[in-house]
């Protein structure tokens, strides 16, 4: 099974790459710019075609969530019309494409975790291009799974947790948001949960559509990070003090969902797999940082 990833150094794609030369029979390739641009769709049909992939995997997108409050247009050229000419390529070669998406398609009021047929309402640009490409993807290639997961964080890119180790590296005391609820979700995780969808897709099974990919179990902001750097002491790592701070005292030119918990029971039922506890992920990414890992200790 070949499996194209959009994007080289996303924190899906990379974890991605890694899990695929530890499997037999499972061939990832990643493929981003220039030869293929997301906000150039002159670029993608031809990319994807080239790699002949038996599932496209849609990982790549724009990501900067206050920045897209400025850049609308980049945005959406990236997330939706890009997204959907990476389906539409998929679909021209007759095979699926798996597509990531995002808590911030919800608009975080909801009292408890949200299922995949809640009503959608982005705080921001960058939500409402997810969705968009979301609809995008699934006008283009009826052979979809979109996935939505939240909180991502891994050994590789730009993170919550890399963030909280650089700064307890310089700091006692380290003040984080505690009124954002949510699922931390590893992407070496989530990779292993689209080789273990992808096999599935690739024979018989024919289950798409969309449905929810977060950690297991509930945390907030500053939870998170008492978890992070209280693990990372004992690894012999950084420390600093967490102290909990409101939303309004951290103000983000983009709005966050106060609530961005995601039920992941669909994707159980479906394919069989749950994602491990969100302290368990978490603590292997730490280790793996703090003991030196990919991109060095905390860049």
């Amino acid at each position: 099974m070949r499996l194209l990833v959009t994007g080289r150094d996303g924190q899906v794609a990379a974890s991605l790459l890694a899990a695929g030369q530890a499997r037999a029979g499972v061939e990832v390739v990643a493929i981003g710019r220039p030869e293929l641009d997301l906000a150039r769709p002159d670029t993608i049909i031809d990319a994807i075609a080239g790699a002949k992939p038996d599932i496209v995997v849609s990982a790549a997108a724009y990501t900067a969530v206050d920045q897209a409050e400025d850049e609308p247009d980049l945005a959406f050229a990236v997330n939706a019309t890009g997204a959907g000419k990476v389906a539409e390529a998929a679909a021209r070669l007759g095979v699926p494409v798996i597509h990531l998406s995002t808590d911030y398609v919800f608009d975080g009021t909801k009292a408890d975790a949200y299922i995949e047929t809640d009503p959608t309402a982005p705080l921001g640009v960058y939500g409402a291009s997810k969705l968009a490409g979301e609809q995008a993807v699934a006008s283009a290639n009826p052979r979809h799974l979109i996935l939505r997961t939240a909180w991502v964080y891994s050994p590789f890119g730009k993170n919550f947790v890399k963030t909280m180790l650089r700064l307890a590296a310089d700091r006692d005391e380290i003040s984080v948001v505690s009124d954002q609820w949510g699922n931390p979700t590893s992407a070496l995780d989530v990779a292993d949960a689209i080789l273990h969808a992808a096999t599935m897709l690739h024979g018989d099974f024919a289950v798409f559509g969309t449905c929810h990919l977060a950690g297991t179990g509930e945390t907030n902001w500053s939870g998170f990070a008492r978890h992070i750097l209280d693990t990372s002491l004992k690894f012999g790592g950084p420390w600093a003090r967490v102290g909990d701070i409101t939303t309004m005292d951290y103000p983000t030119k983009a709005r966050r969902p106060a609530n961005s918990r995601l039920s992941s029971a669909k994707f159980g039922a479906s394919f069989g797999w749950t994602a491990p506890d969100w302290q368990k992920s978490a603590r292997e990414v730490v280790h793996r940082l703090v003991s030196g890992g990919s991109n060095g200790p905390y860049a």
